[in-house]
């Protein structure tokens, strides 16, 4: 589906309403007169009218359409692919939500084509339209707006990740209800949030010596989302190794408290022991045993099991058994 269509000239929108793919065709383009043309999650006729339109090459088209690539910057001679993972904290479902965005970037004219809910591109297109300075420097303006926005999105699910480590680490030591299964979805949301932005940290880099045809005086701007997505790599490191030190804590509790049941299980079977051992014996009902024919031998051996049962109750208190 085609969100937006604009055409920039020195960095000013020409028209407030989206172009159609034939008035595109129309346009003057170049490094200071570019279109912008915005995707979600496109059919494979609408991509392939961008193709034929901006010349995109096949093999990015492709990984495009699959929507499931790795973060990454490649060159092809006259254009450049660059693929970034979106993400966004579901406050109800507590968890967190990727996506993808790919964007083909040439000599006036950038596409982006949009996966999945996060990071919507509307904001960014916004934000540099209201900096025609900077606009005016063409697909690499939009580019830079795009990235800037998708690692801004970043800071909202670090922030939500951290609320929920903080939940079950009271969890944990509060020891109410058993977190394990959390802890480790938690620790798997965690590792595939890593393994979305260090990847595009090294695009970044790329950026920041100029891959992409990217103007000298830009290179600034890359630098300082590259900085600021170095920063949220840090948070989501040191959220993986707080993950591990809580899973490794909570199984240690529960180590404790399965030890607990057992001494209490040891216990109480001590404790049964003696008097079945006392019944058992004078169930053989031996005449040669004087008690059994005295009055008081009955209420005697009843009153020793209870006692044996009293004093060993009392000691697995003092011991921490029971």
């Amino acid at each position: 589906m085609i969100i937006d269509c604009a055409y920039y000239v020195d960095g000013v929108r020409q028209r407030d309403a989206p172009m159609s793919m034939q008035e595109v065709s129309r346009c003057d383009l170049s490094d200071s007169s570019f279109v912008w043309l915005g995707l979600y999650e496109p059919t494979a006729e609408e991509l392939q009218g961008a193709q034929e339109t901006f010349h995109l090459h096949e093999l990015a088209v492709e990984d495009a359409l699959n929507a499931n690539q790795r973060p990454k910057l490649e060159d092809y001679g006259d254009s450049s692919f660059v693929v970034i993972k979106t993400a966004r904290y579901d406050d109800a479902a507590e968890a967190v939500e990727f996506g993808e965005i790919d964007i083909f970037l040439g000599v006036g004219y950038v596409v982006v084509v949009r996966h999945g809910q996060a990071s919507e591109m509307g904001l960014a297109r916004h934000r540099l339209e209201a900096r025609p300075e900077l606009a005016r420097l063409g697909p690499t303006a939009a580019l830079w707006a795009i990235l800037d926005k998708v690692v801004d999105d970043y800071e909202p699910v670090v922030e939500g990740i951290d609320n929920d480590i903080s939940e079950v680490e009271e969890q944990v030591f509060s020891q109410s209800g058993d977190p394990t299964a959390r802890i480790y979805f938690l620790k798997r949301e965690v590792i595939e949030f890593h393994r979305a932005i260090r990847p595009l940290m090294q695009s970044l880099e790329q950026l920041e010596r100029g891959s992409a045809r990217v103007d000298q005086e830009f290179r600034n701007y890359f630098r300082d989302v590259a900085d600021h997505a170095r920063r949220i790599d840090e948070g989501v490191l040191s959220h993986r190794d707080l993950l591990t030190s809580v899973l490794e804590a909570n199984l240690a509790l529960v180590s404790v408290r399965q030890a607990d049941v057992v001494q209490a299980i040891s216990a109480w079977a001590a404790i049964i022991t003696v008097p079945t051992f006392i019944a058992s014996v004078y169930g053989m009902n031996f005449a040669s045993m004087p008690e059994l024919n005295w009055s008081f031998g009955y209420p005697l051996v009843l009153a020793s099991m209870a006692a044996t049962v009293v004093a060993l109750y009392r000691m697995f208190r003092r011991t921490g058994w029971l």
